[in-house]
């Protein structure tokens, strides 16, 4: 019991500058840290156990999958967002998860990241690089703005014959509503402003 009560005070004294915000997605939460994470640089989305993720020097990636059942971290401008196996409970996990932030303020979070080279963009004509910027700016205007005040990202992957394929990143992934803001709301949007956009799909 002392030993809790001692946790709980160390807990209450370090982490009152971070925030923690329900997102649309049961499984992840969104802790605004209180300084720069990302920035204006390109978000990271990292998944345990894959080989796929972003090449960059972050510690606290590590430290954190070293909680049971965390299963995915994702650096937004300002915030980082945690996601859950959805068999526990967030008052499990949510006490170990603020102290690895803690553990980790008085550094960057992330260091060294190396670029990621779209070489699918040297493969195409004119055409389709000028529908793929189209899209991107329309990410960037209309819908990163608003998913990142969830927790989350929505990335674009490739245009391949009328359909765009996005990835998922944060609070996003595996998010029960993803495909309804998929289909009404980015599809329909995409549709009205790029008329050669058929169809919108999630990949990864």
């Amino acid at each position: 019991m002392q030993k809790a009560s001692i946790r709980r005070l160390f807990l209450i004294k370090y982490t009152m500058f971070i925030t923690t915000e329900q997102t649309p997605n049961p499984n992840t939460l969104k802790f605004g840290v209180g300084k720069e994470v990302r920035g204006d640089a390109t978000p990271l989305f990292f998944k345990k156990d894959t080989a796929n993720n972003p090449k960059a020097k972050a510690p606290i990636v590590e430290a954190l999958f070293k909680i049971d059942d965390i299963e995915s971290v994702f650096f937004g401008s300002d915030f980082i967002t945690v996601g859950k196996n959805e068999n526990t409970e967030w008052w499990i996990v949510k006490p170990d998860i603020l102290g690895t932030i803690m553990d980790h303020s008085d550094e960057p979070y992330v260091t060294e990241v190396e670029p990621v080279e779209n070489k699918l963009d040297h493969e195409l004509d004119e055409e389709q690089l000028e529908i793929n910027t189209k899209i991107k700016d329309l990410l960037d205007q209309k819908v990163r703005p608003a998913v990142a005040l969830d927790g989350g990202d929505i990335i674009f992957h490739s245009y391949q014959q009328g359909t765009v394929y996005l990835e998922m990143h944060g609070s996003c992934a595996g998010c029960p509503s993803s495909t309804a803001t998929l289909k009404a709301g980015i599809e329909n949007m995409m549709k009205h402003y790029i008329p050669e956009v058929h169809s919108v799909e999630a990949v990864g």
